[in-house]
């Protein structure tokens, strides 16, 4: 771009590339609606006013205009789609800017993992700006297929691959000052140090904000994100698939504290992308609450611009990229039209850019055989009996009918799922026994859980590690659902009504290198393969959510009636959210940061 040129097209001495005229702006500078004309040259704003020439003149005929819409904390691969078919869902949603962390493909293959998603995000119409993954692995209690400390992440900063530190979730590294934690916060002082700290509050978020850290997305209640966004966090409300908090939330705002708030999606199937939508579900959910219309456009761009230094994003200026889109009810904004650095991109829900499309044609060509041959399981080894421990387990003898029988009973820990939520609580319970194994109890809809380490190579006579244990709230009543989605380390997880069945569904998802496959038995009843890193598909979006939602739907017909059980299953595994998680060494009490025994 020629600056002397713009400067010369914002003081109207020549003439503009394009100028959209007629249109009613949403100025979240002045908080108003300002009717003008925009004058773009090249992919930035000129000049908004009157008087404007131009080689091409587009009426916008009295529609709205707004900012494109930021989306200010994303994971990619949990649209399970490359970065040009997740770009093909939001776009037409009026998303032309994300802040994403690669965390989920570097837990896999590492910095090459994070230079893969930047390489297969240039040249896109979407904005994807990358942070730095803070914590991978995200603890100890975890085998992953990486480890990342300030020295992997240093040239990455160098070189413009990142621009700031993502999530540090571990938070009890932060707040008690360990040295691999402030190795990384020191690397990146000056940029943005995003948060993910569940329930922290009082003297130890005291201490996580004294270490730099400015924004938070893991509230889930009014109090905890009053407390934080009064210690001078920046809170992004969160409606994701599985963690829907914005409902929950949208009594904290107010005129007073809004500028310090922002939205992101954090993990989104497609089929919530493309039904749904993204940030612009947000927008209209927050003004049909009773927010001000353009309080709810803020918070979905300026806002997050401003926190993470985005200043040629966020708003409609001169000096800003042309990223804009167009909507005839403010009441109810449904995007029509996007522009994208000065091009018309999407139109009434459908992607028109051409570098998108010559993106997503030259996608796989551009993965490395690395990132597609992930999944290194030996089948024969993996073993999900539970035997019930001697110790501790009481036996206590009946006579019926002259036949003594030995009643063997144990107690257990079991994870008990939420709804909508990351959270999980710990019951307590009494195991079902037959034959000297606890094994799952589809009446008190209680299953078998496994996570299966599937990151080391492995030889003909090795075992893979597998944590076993049981979980509550998913509902199966037959089969088996797995994945090699499990946040974050991405270890092959599966929970199950039977051995048989997880056994089957383990063995197809190592045939296909990677996916989410449900089983019954020995049949395969669906499946959909993420041949890259065993977390996206290279097949456009559409033909991935087609997949997934007959993936899910099946899972229904097993018995669960959770919005989605397996984005749910995906965070059962993440150690790093209370109460209770399971990982490939075991049993994690997120709160007491250990690993617990299974057997009381």
């Amino acid at each position: 771009m020629n600056t002397v040129q713009l400067l010369s097209v914002a003081r109207g001495e020549q003439p503009a590339d394009r100028l959209l005229k007629n249109g009613k702006i949403v100025n979240v500078f002045s908080g108003e609606i300002e009717e003008a004309s925009i004058a773009l040259y090249d992919n930035v704003i000129a000049g908004v006013g009157d008087a404007y020439q131009a080689r091409e003149e587009i009426d916008l005929d009295g529609s709205y205009v707004a900012p494109g819409l930021v989306d200010a904390h994303v994971h990619i691969e949990s649209s399970l789609s490359i970065p040009s078919q997740f770009a093909a869902a939001v776009l037409p949603r009026g998303v032309t800017c994300v802040v994403t962390d690669p965390h989920e493909i570097a837990n896999v293959v590492g910095t090459e993992g994070i230079r893969y998603m930047s390489q297969s995000s240039q040249g896109l119409p979407l904005s994807i700006m990358i942070m730095a993954p803070s914590c991978v692995p995200a603890t100890h209690m975890e085998t992953n297929g990486a480890h990342l400390d300030d020295e992997d992440l240093i040239p990455l900063l160098q070189d413009g691959t990142v621009f700031g530190l993502a999530e540090m979730m571990n938070y009890p590294g932060v707040v008690q000052g360990t040295s691999e934690v402030i190795a990384k916060l020191s690397a990146f002082q000056g940029r943005p140090l995003d948060g993910h700290a569940p329930g922290l509050r009082g003297k130890p978020l005291n201490a996580y904000a004294a270490a730099g850290i400015g924004s938070e997305h893991e509230c889930t209640t009014v109090e905890e994100a009053a407390e934080k966004l009064a210690r001078g966090f920046y809170i992004l409300i969160r409606e994701a698939t599985n963690a829907r908090n914005l409902h929950a939330l949208l009594p904290l705002i107010t005129p007073e504290n809004s500028r310090r708030i922002c939205f992101c999606t954090d993990d989104r199937i497609p089929g919530d992308l493309i039904d749904q939508g993204s940030i612009d579900y947000m927008v209209r959910a927050a003004i049909l609450f009773g927010i001000d219309p353009i309080t709810a456009f803020r918070m979905a761009t300026l806002n997050s611009a401003d926190w993470f230094g985005l200043h040629k994003h966020g708003a409609i200026a001169p000096g800003r990229y042309a990223n804009f889109f167009t909507f005839d009810d403010l009441r109810c904004p449904i995007v029509r039209d996007v522009y994208a650095q000065g091009k018309l991109v999407a139109k009434d829900g459908t992607s028109l850019s051409d570098e998108l499309a010559h993106a997503q044609k030259d996608a796989m060509i551009q993965v490395p055989q690395a990132i597609q041959q992930t999944v290194r399981i030996n089948t024969q080894g993996v073993d999900l009996k539970i035997p019930i421990p001697h110790q501790g387990v009481s036996q206590q003898i009946e006579n019926t009918s002259a036949v003594t029988q030995i009643a063997i009973r144990a107690t257990i820990r079991v994870i008990g799922a939420i709804e909508d939520q990351l959270l999980t609580e710990e019951r307590i319970l009494p195991a079902k026994v037959v034959e000297g194994y606890a094994i799952a109890d589809t009446e008190r809809d209680i299953l078998k859980m496994a996570v299966v380490e599937r990151h080391t190579p492995k030889s003909a006579g090795t075992v893979n590690g597998v944590g076993l244990g049981f979980i509550q709230g998913f509902g199966l009543q037959r089969g088996a659902m797995a994945s090699t989605v499990a946040h974050d380390h991405h270890n092959l997880v599966v929970i199950g009504a039977d051995d048989d069945s997880m056994h089957r569904a383990i063995k197809q998802i190592v045939v296909m290198g990677g996916g989410v496959v449900v089983a019954e038995g020995d049949t395969i009843l669906a499946e959909l393969p993420l041949p890259v890193a065993g977390l996206m598909s290279d097949r456009p979006i559409e033909e991935v959510r087609v997949a997934y939602d007959q993936v899910r739907s099946v899972v229904h017909l097993l018995g669960s009636s959770l919005h989605d059980p397996l984005m749910a299953m995906s965070f059962m595994a993440l150690e790093v959210i209370p109460k209770l998680k399971l990982t490939d060494k075991g049993l994690v009490d997120v709160e007491k940061f250990e690993i617990v025994d299974l057997f009381l």
